[in-house]
Formats: structure tokens, C-alpha cells, sequence
């Protein structure tokens, strides 16, 4: 007797916050449900904790055999080989040497000026009056100063250098060949970088990542490229969707902004808390194709089927967090999975990490008095060929 097809569940609403009354369902009901996403083929899905870190830690799925199929996605196109899109043993090597370059040193060596980007921005903000675009004014323009202190883009550049990266992050309604216009012109300029810094190093994550490179002949100049554009990129549109999403939480509870400014100490563990609540992405990644069959939560993926995590869904999971739909800024158990898990785990977690500590910290010090603006905010967007949920604007006042 042939198995009935599986059902083939619509599209989560990804792009708003009731998503999370959804993913309860799923986790109760269905907690490896097929889905079709907006682009490819359909794809099974992990919402339970135990098995999104299960499936992020197994093997036996493959990232690298996404490449040239119909994988599911939340954009056109196929993907490229890059370093999220490799398996191991080549990925290790190439996770090491980036490792290597975007040591704690370097960013904790940072954190001073990642400090004063934002209390810069806010001067600026305040300096304009007393209500602001949070997104404009903010969230925007801080990672966007960070990538370019990390990289050291000389100020002529970092305009160019902004458009470039926010075209290939925003790809809904580019035609492919803008999306190529602009990939390629990211792609010229950063070999021009490179070949400068490896004239003249200095210190900055281009040229540890030269340093890396050369020291090796596995990789070539164009995996170097390749490898410096998706540190670029996974530091800029998530950093500033978190920023945005994370205020609008924190004023739609306003006792909760409250409790932030008068206990600044709590900063660290207020930022892993909105890391849980409300995730940079809802989805881990790109699709993983299982390369034999594999029991996950009690069902089995076929070979050379795809499946994803559905991140957000993890991290409300009542089994691993008490009281999953309450945001606690002093929770001290918090093994999230906003980063990801396993091998493939997000490279610049400890950098993102400063930076929302530096601008959490300044709002709360400089602006106690912040909230909600007039206007409605609610206008989410998706960005990237995976599910980024971020405001288009957040009008705040204080």
C-alpha cells in the first residue's frame, strides 16, 4: 500500500509577530510538516528544539547539494558555492581560517568603537528633534558603520559600498540581471580591497583574511571574495532588522524598556532574551538535502529531500523554555537557537553580540523616555532567500 502524500502546509505568516500561535500548532500537531515556500521545491520543516539542533548537528544533510536544484527558498535563482554552501571537510578548513581572522580579540578590541558608532547616531537623532524613524535614523545606518570600521572601507567608498550590499540583501523585485549588476559590482570591488590590503595590511578583517588565504592553497581568490561578501552581508540587514524588532517589542511593553533603563546591568541577558522572543530569522539558513534516508522527530526524510529549521518556532518551544511567550530581560535559561547550532552556526555571532549590547545600552542610558510615535509601524517585510522579518520604518518619540 502506497503512503498518502503528505499535506503540504501554506506559507507560516512569516511577515508578522502572530506566527507564534501557528508554530504552537505545528509543534503539537505536526512537528515535521512539508512546506512550500514562495520559490522551489517543497521542503520538510523542524519547529521542536530537540530536533532543529538534531537536524543542524546531523551529517548526513548536505548544504552543498542544494547547489543546481530547485531548492526551496524565499527568492529566485540559484545558490552559489560559498562558504555556507559547503560540507565538511571543506567547510571546516573555511569556517577555521574565517575563525582565525574574526578572533574575540579583534572584536572586543572594537567594542569602543562600535560604542561610540551608536551614541554618534543617537546625538545625531536627538539632534533632529524629539521623534525619529527608529529604522533611518538607527538601525540602518549603525551595522552599516560597523561592517565598514571592520573592513576598513575608506570613507569615499562606503556610500557605493552601502548600495551594493542593501541591493543583494533586498532582493524582492530585482530582475536577475540588477541582482547580477550588483553582485558583481560587490564582487569587483572587494577583489580592489583585497589586493590592496595585501599590498598594504592592516588591521582589519580583510587583511587577517588575506593573511588566512594565503597561508593556504585550497581556497581560491574567488572563494576569498566570496567569503568576505557573506560576512558582509550576515553582519549588515540582520543587525539592523533585530535593532528594529527588538525596540518595537521593548515599546510595546513599555514596563519592560522601563526595567532596561533602570537596571543596565541587565544589557547581556536582555539581548539573549530578544534573541529568543523574537529571532533575527525565523528560518536557519538554506535548504539541506538529506544524502540517505534520516529519522528526524519521528519522521523520515527521504533521500535527496530538503528540509530547514524553523528557528522561531524552537525557541517558544515550552518543552526547553518556562513560560516561552512571557519576555523575561533576566532569564538566566536561554539555550536559544537564534545563531543556529552545529557547524554551520552563525560566524559572526560574537560581533553581533557587541553590537546590539552597544546599542541597547545606549538607548536605555540616553533615551528612558522613548516610545512608540504616532503612525503604524506594523509593515513587515522579508529580506534574503531566507525569512528575515524586519519593519520598514518604526516611528518613535521620547
Amino acid at each position: 500500500m502506497t503512503e498518502p502524500a503528505p499535506k503540504v502546509h501554506p506559507l507560516c505568516p512569516l511577515d508578522r509577530l502572530d506566527a507564534y500561535p501557528a508554530y504552537d500548532e505545528l509543534r503539537r500537531d505536526d512537528p515535521v510538516p512539508q512546506m512550500q515556500l514562495p520559490f522551489g521545491e517543497p521542503v520538510w520543516m523542524a519547529t521542536r528544539h530537540a530536533d532543529v539542533r538534531a537536524f543542524l548537528l546531523e551529517s548526513r544533510f548536505s548544504r552543498k547539494a542544494a547547489l543546481g536544484k530547485n531548492a526551496p527558498g524565499f527568492s529566485p535563482g540559484g545558490y552559489a558555492h560559498t562558504i555556507p554552501f559547503m560540507d565538511a571537510p571543506e567547510h571546516t578548513e573555511a569556517r577555521r581560517m574565517v575563525a582565525r581572522a574574526l578572533t574575540k580579540k579583534r572584536i572586543e578590541g572594537l567594542r569602543p568603537r562600535i560604542e561610540s558608532i551608536a551614541e554618534n547616531l543617537i546625538d545625531a537623532m536627538v539632534a533632529q528633534g524629539d521623534s525619529a524613524d527608529l529604522v533611518t535614523a538607527l538601525a540602518k545606518p549603525f551595522p552599516v558603520a560597523v561592517n565598514c570600521e571592520m573592513y576598513a572601507v575608506p570613507e569615499e567608498d562606503r556610500e557605493q559600498f552601502h548600495a551594493w550590499s542593501s541591493a543583494l540583501l533586498v532582493t524582492a523585485g530585482l530582475a536577475p540581471q540588477e541582482f547580477m549588476t550588483n553582485f558583481m559590482g560587490l564582487m569587483e570591488y572587494t577583489a580592489s580591497l583585497i589586493a590592496r590590503r595585501r599590498k598594504e595590511p592592516g588591521d582589519d578583517l580583510v587583511s587577517a583574511l588575506v593573511a588566512q588565504w594565503d597561508a593556504q592553497d585550497r581556497f581560491t581568490e574567488e572563494d576569498l571574495c566570496k567569503a568576505v561578501i557573506s560576512l558582509l552581508l550576515g553582519g549588515h540587514d540582520p543587525v539592523t532588522a533585530h535593532i528594529a524588532n527588538s525596540v518595537y517589542v521593548l515599546l510595546s511593553q513599555p514596563e519592560k524598556y522601563r526595567e532596561l533603563c533602570e537596571r543596565p546591568e541587565i544589557v547581556p541577558t536582555a539581548v539573549e532574551e530578544l534573541l529568543r522572543f523574537i529571532s533575527i530569522g525565523d528560518i536557519f539558513g538554506f535548504g539541506s538535502y538529506a544524502t540517505e534516508d534520516i529519522e528526524i522527530g519521528g519522521h523520515t526524510v527521504r533521500e535527496g529531500e530538503p528540509m530547514l529549521a524553523l528557528l522561531a518556532s524552537a525557541n517558544r518551544d515550552a518543552e526547553v523554555f518556562e513560560n516561552p511567550d512571557t519576555l523575561d530581560l533576566t532569564r538566566e535559561h536561554n539555550p536559544h537557537v537564534a545563531f543556529g547550532h552545529g557547524p554551520h552556526y552563525c560566524a559572526g555571532t560574537a560581533l553581533a553580540r557587541v553590537e546590539l549590547q552597544a546599542v541597547f545600552a545606549a538607548l536605555a542610558r540616553r533615551l528612558p523616555t522613548l516610545r512608540l510615535g504616532a503612525g503604524d509601524p506594523a509593515e513587515w517585510w522579508h529580506q534574503m532567500v531566507t525569512v528575515i522579518r524586519t519593519l520598514r520604518t518604526l516611528p518613535v518619540e521620547w
